[in-house]
């Protein structure tokens, strides 16, 4: 397969597939963080050179990813909350015009149709490269485990040590990440947190939610809280902190 890498915005006539193909698979609730979409513009103009897209000879996105960059001292007491908190660190460190030193992969993903391939830890190092030559000495990821959503009341410290017969991660996406020679840090508890009115939710998970507590719901990590009483349902997801070498 002929593959190139291009930048995000060196591509704009790509942009509508890449909205295609990167929001597929995905629960509608994760497009509902408000943290994420108060950052989100501010990513994109200020950190493009590590957003990227892998095209292929017929120009058809076979996967994308992007991070951010921001300064960490190398150990757990310091990492970020999460996925949410990289984004605000990040920004907030570019604002006050401070070195970052550490890459944080936000996301990388992979064509439905082409998944399985390789294309994942080759998404991976394209991101890592970039963050090489944009001065950045460490790689880092609050990683989504794939099959996570099969377990949403395992806690993510216990569900991140479950391995196979071979000691690799159970879970597809972490054994991805440890095939490449990273090391699993710790459970990132609040990454994610998803919040709307009840209709909002019942829209989003595709039936009623009647009452206030705990709800398993569809493709989530951990439950959804509703409260009835004040018309908001949240939902906390945690991630897991790794790091590359």
């Amino acid at each position: 397969m002929d593959l190139r890498t291009f930048a995000f915005d060196d591509r704009p006539d790509l942009h509508e597939q890449a909205e295609e193909i990167f929001s597929a698979g995905w629960p509608e609730f994760i497009f509902h963080d408000p943290v994420a979409d108060q950052q989100m513009d501010r990513v994109r103009q200020w950190f493009g050179d590590l957003n990227l897209l892998l095209v292929d000879g017929e120009d058809r996105i076979v996967a994308g990813g992007w991070g951010v960059p921001l300064r960490w001292d190398g150990s757990l007491k310091d990492l970020p909350g999460g996925y949410d908190e990289s984004l605000v660190r990040a920004v907030a460190l570019h604002e006050a015009g401070g070195p970052a030193d550490t890459l944080v992969i936000a996301a990388a993903q992979v064509r439905e149709d082409l998944q399985g391939r390789g294309l994942a830890p080759e998404m991976l190092g394209l991101l890592k490269s970039a963050g090489e030559r944009a001065g950045l000495a460490r790689v880092i990821a609050p990683v989504r485990p794939t099959s996570k959503a099969r377990y949403p009341l395992i806690p993510m410290d216990e569900f991140m040590s479950w391995t196979r017969a071979d000691g690799a991660p159970l879970d597809p996406w972490l054994r991805t990440h440890h095939r490449m020679g990273a090391r699993l840090l710790r459970a990132a508890e609040r990454s994610m947190v998803m919040t709307g009115s009840v209709t909002d939710w019942e829209g989003w998970v595709g039936f009623a939610l009647p009452a206030s507590g705990s709800y398993v719901v569809p493709g989530a990590l951990a439950p959804l809280t509703i409260d009835r009483l004040t018309d908001r349902g949240e939902l906390v997801e945690p991630n897991v902190w790794v790091q590359h070498r």
